[in-house]
Order: structure tokens, then C-alpha cells, then sequence
């Protein structure tokens, strides 16, 4: 498996310097959030800012793994919306962010986003699979041109109401689909959400490991919110499984409590990864 670091974990240095930093640390990719490289969105970022922050990642010897917090701004988008203007609206913006990330070099987008996938009170689950379907096709349909791939994130309940499971992600990668262009979002935070026992995320990925072909993309960390081997999250047993599914992708740090000070957390959560066997 290859490591990566997601980029927004150091939001007051530049690109350039976070991939310098990665590097040093034994990464070998940045992953990249959309806001960072302009908070109103990245839509009208033009092809001389992207060259240079691919530039900025491959200058250190990194590869960019792809784009995550997709739908942060601009504000207004809704992957669920029954407004027909606002689905169209996002919809364009996701075919822009896949274009996006193979120009940046990228080859897969996290769609994770929580507020911007909430169900309006009223609206059921199945309405809700088929307002998402409507928004993805587009976008989906523009990565299998450009050979990247949309990775459906399940997210626990306390972050939103809608896709909070494997299960149901892999129900709206059936409904579209879209076979290379589409699969699943494997977070550690979100396995352990519906685990039995929430130390033990491999459980779940064994329960859907007849699915192991769509497994597009990881999260690496803890149910705590911190590093992976931060809080008591027993890594090995869901590397180990990860393997024996083939999976030989990019597994991605991504850290949301930074109290520990980002660069000793980006350093422990590569040594925890290594020691699980990752």
C-alpha cells in the first residue's frame, strides 16, 4: 500500500512546503483538499494555477492522489437537493472538480462533504439514493473519460443523515453503475461507526469483502478523531484483511484533531501504519 498525507492538516504553509515536509516524513503522495487551494471554490482556478501545484507536489518527489472536502465551497451545493437548479448547479461542479484532478494528476475524488448530502425533513432514503444518482451521472460519466474514480464515503450518523454506511454507499455505486469511474470510501473513523466492536474496522470490511473490487480509496485514523495509533483503533487486523482483498492502493492520513501539532501527528500516524503492516 502507499502512503499519503492529506494537505489541509498544515493550512498555514504553502503547498510547495507541506510536500517538502511529506516527503521528509517518507509520504509518497499529497491528497489534495479543494478549499486550500482557493476557498471560494476551485472552479475558476485556470491551468497555470494547477500546473503549478502539481509542480509544488511533484517537485518533492510526490505524486498528487486526488481531491477530498469536495463541496466545502462554493456555497450552495447539494448533492441531494430536490431543487433542480441547485443538483444542476453541483452537478457542473463536480464534472469541473473531476477534470480538475486529472489535470492536477490526481486519480480519485473522496466524496465525503456531510452537510452538503443532508436529506430535507420528509425526504426517504431511496428518494434520496435517487436525487444522488441524478447529480453524480455527469460527473461520473467525465472520470471515465479522464481515468480517474469517484470514491463514495460513508459517514456516521452525528455528521449527517444520509450514506452512513458501506452498505449504503455500495447501494448508489450499483445504482449508477459506473463500474472504474465509481466505488467506495473505506474510513477508519466510519468503519468503527458500525462496528460491532468500534476498535475492530476490520469487521466491516469483512462483512462486505465479496465488494473488495470497489473499494476505490482509504482513510487513515482513529475513532478519536486523531492520527491512526492514536486512540485504542486495532489497525492490524484491517490492514491485514486489506491485503488478503488485494487491496494495493493509496491510504490516506487524514486527521481532524490537530491538538497534538500536525507534524508530529503526520510522523506517528506513518509509524503506526508501517508498524500495523501497511
Amino acid at each position: 500500500m502507499r502512503m499519503a498525507l492529506c494537505n489541509e492538516m498544515f493550512t498555514d504553509r504553502p503547498l510547495e512546503q507541506i510536500a517538502v515536509l511529506a516527503a521528509e516524513l517518507g509520504y509518497e503522495g499529497l491528497e489534495l483538499a479543494p478549499f486550500t487551494l482557493d476557498p471560494s471554490g476551485v472552479g475558476a482556478l485556470g491551468p497555470a494555477e494547477l500546473r503549478a501545484a502539481r509542480r509544488a507536489v511533484e517537485r518533492a518527489g510526490l505524486e498528487v492522489v486526488g481531491l477530498h472536502w469536495l463541496l466545502v465551497g462554493p456555497p450552495g451545493l447539494e448533492l441531494v437537493s430536490t431543487a433542480r437548479d441547485v443538483r444542476e448547479r453541483t452537478s457542473a461542479y463536480l464534472v469541473r472538480l473531476a477534470e480538475i484532478c486529472a489535470e492536477l494528476g490526481g486519480r480519485v475524488l473522496v466524496l465525503g462533504s456531510p452537510r452538503q448530502r443532508n436529506l430535507a425533513p420528509g425526504l426517504d432514503r431511496a428518494a434520496g439514493l435517487a436525487l444522488a444518482a441524478s447529480t453524480l451521472q455527469a460527473a461520473v460519466r467525465r472520470a471515465e473519460d479522464l481515468g480517474v474514480r469517484w470514491s463514495l464515503e460513508p459517514l456516521p450518523a452525528e455528521e449527517t443523515n444520509f450514506l452512513n454506511t458501506l452498505r449504503e454507499c455500495l447501494d448508489l455505486d450499483a445504482a449508477l453503475g459506473a463500474g472504474r469511474a465509481l466505488g467506495v470510501q473505506l474510513d477508519v473513523k466510519s468503519l468503527c461507526a458500525e462496528a460491532t466492536d468500534p476498535t475492530q474496522p476490520a469487521e466491516v470490511v469483512r462483512r462486505h469483502a465479496a465488494h473488495a473490487a470497489r473499494f476505490a480509496h482509504v482513510h487513515a485514523n482513529d475513532r478519536n478523531r486523531g492520527g491512526p495509533g492514536s486512540g485504542d483503533v486495532v489497525l492490524a487486523p484491517l490492514v491485514a484483511e486489506l491485503r488478503r482483498l488485494g487491496y494495493a492502493g493509496w491510504v490516506s492520513v487524514e486527521v481532524f484533531d490537530l491538538s497534538l501539532g500536525p507534524e508530529a501527528i503526520a510522523g506517528a500516524s506513518l509509524a503506526a501504519l508501517r508498524a500495523a503492516g501497511a
